[in-house]
């Protein structure tokens, strides 16, 4: 073969070599960037909500103690020696029941005394009554001086006060000897003994032998902002308002009650009014001293259209919203706000009863955007299915 067919038979070799070679890294090339051109067709997804026409609650908080609807410290009001310790720690005991019983001995001696003082003043003034009796009608008939009458009428009004001494005396003996047995002031949960049987207790002490709280029905004290006592006021005219006692832990609802009482001066200091509520406590949920969170519902709100509070955003020229149309195209809505109440805001103007919010990805969104929109149902259970 000559030198010039070799040539030509190499460039052609080499031409052919170089499309083949184009071609395969043109086909190695296509699918990345078809896949470089995909996510930019993918409409993101934001969960979106609807604006509903509802009867909104409207609640004030405030943290609070449960405190006892009474405590009564049982004390002794006589002196003497503990006989018996009659309850059980920690039982509930009912008003008058028996709880503790000192040595009666001193106190019968005393009575019985008292009973033998009276029955001799009682038959001296029977023999002195009798006396001036007869003095009377002797003076009448002449036989009897006056000096002799007033004597007898003097003897009379002495004995008859001896008796009304003895009497005060038999009385006050009597009550003693009941105070013997120490009885339950109210009726509630008794605490730990504070004293022991043989124990020397002393009325002039005044240490207390246990402790009884009453928690059924039970208070919760706590405190509210100053700027609501002119609504609190007026709505407590119109009837019982209703207060929720929640866990403070895992905020969940412990009890309900009503609203007893309005403090009488505000809180220079912190700017807040103490409130007073009463619960039935029938199940002993909520217990002296517990810290809970109380819930007061100070109004209604009817009619109020009303959106989940993350579907607002703040701006420089106040509150939006993103509202979602028909196509899935976003626009952004101004709106005024009223009070927020279960995770629902109202919104007081801007937005129509039935119009679509997005609730998520706020600050991902702009005017414009086209989403694809996701009930807050459906996201549910997205996440609650298994992958």
């Amino acid at each position: 073969m000559s030198a010039w067919k070799t040539g030509a038979l190499c460039t052609l070799t080499l031409a052919l070599g170089g499309l083949i070679g184009v071609a395969v890294t043109r086909s190695h090339d296509a699918p990345a960037v078809a896949a470089s051109a995909a996510p930019q067709a993918t409409l993101p997804t934001v969960k979106v909500a609807t604006a509903e026409q509802k009867n909104l609650p409207i609640y004030v908080s405030g943290i609070g103690r449960v405190q006892a609807l009474n405590t009564a410290m049982v004390k002794s009001r006589v002196d003497g020696s503990i006989d018996k310790v009659l309850f059980v720690e920690g039982a509930d005991v009912a008003a008058g029941e028996a709880l503790i019983r000192i040595d009666p001995r001193p106190y019968q001696a005393a009575l019985a005394q008292a009973e033998g003082q009276l029955a001799r003043d009682q038959a001296q003034y029977v023999s002195a009554k009798a006396d001036l009796d007869r003095a009377v009608s002797l003076i009448d008939k002449g036989f009897a001086s006056h000096q002799t009458l007033e004597q007898r009428q003097a003897t009379v009004s002495g004995l008859a006060a001896s008796v009304k001494i003895d009497q005060g005396v038999l009385d006050n003996a009597k009550l003693n000897l009941d105070f013997t047995t120490i009885r339950a002031p109210i009726a509630g949960r008794i605490g730990k003994r504070l004293v022991d049987t043989g124990n020397l207790v002393h009325s002039s002490d005044g240490v207390a032998l246990a402790e009884i709280v009453q928690t059924h029905p039970i208070s919760v004290l706590f405190t509210v902002p100053q700027g609501v006592l002119p609504e609190l006021r007026a709505q407590m005219k119109q009837g019982a308002l209703a207060v929720e006692a929640i866990a403070t832990d895992d905020r969940h609802s412990l009890s309900h009650g009503t609203l007893a009482l309005i403090g009488n001066e505000v809180d220079p200091l912190t700017g807040t009014v103490e409130l007073k509520a009463a619960f039935d406590n029938d199940d002993a949920v909520l217990w002296p001293g517990q810290l809970i969170e109380a819930r007061l519902t100070l109004a209604f709100r009817k009619g109020v259209v009303a959106v989940p509070v993350s579907a607002v955003a703040p701006t420089s020229d106040g509150k939006i919203v993103f509202v979602v149309d028909q196509n899935h195209k976003l626009s952004v809505r101004k709106v005024t706000l009223g009070p927020a109440s279960e995770g629902q805001i109202m919104i007081e103007t801007g937005l129509q009863p039935g119009e679509h919010v997005a609730i998520e990805k706020l600050d991902q969104l702009a005017p414009g955007l086209t989403i694809r929109p996701q009930s807050s149902l459906e996201a549910d259970a997205s996440t609650a299915s298994p992958s």
